[in-house]
């Protein structure tokens, strides 16, 4: 057996060498993840399932904010003061836009007596 017989029979051993070794887990990595993403349609599938439910959270805690129920304190005190100087139509759908303001609010959380006049409009 010559050198280059020896040379190609330790080449064929070594086949499997590290470097070969760490490419082949970085393409079965890859392969894996791939599949993955293919499988649950680029995240898609999550999205669609836990963005209705962050956005109806950060709805929720937004309508409790201190901020949102004072603003609509004050705009339905404004629509208030407008009913109470209005006459006939004008006055009903004033009525109309205070009940749906108050729709969109704790009532519990406005002033006694907007919640006072807000149940004398029903």
């Amino acid at each position: 057996m010559n050198y280059k017989d020896e040379y190609r029979d330790v080449e064929r051993n070594a086949f499997w060498t590290l470097p070969r070794v760490l490419l082949f887990a970085l393409f079965c990595l890859v392969a894996l993840y791939a599949l993955g993403f293919a499988a649950t349609g680029g995240n898609l599938a999550i999205y669609r399932f836990w963005a209705p439910k962050q956005a109806d959270a950060e709805r929720v805690v937004f309508q409790n904010t201190q901020s949102f129920v004072q603003g609509k304190a004050e705009f339905i005190n404004q629509l208030r003061l407008a009913y109470e100087t209005a006459d006939g139509a004008q006055k009903e759908a004033l009525r109309q836009s205070i009940l749906t303001e108050a729709s969109t609010v704790d009532n519990s959380k406005l002033p006694v007596d907007e919640q006072i006049f807000i149940r004398s409009l029903r």
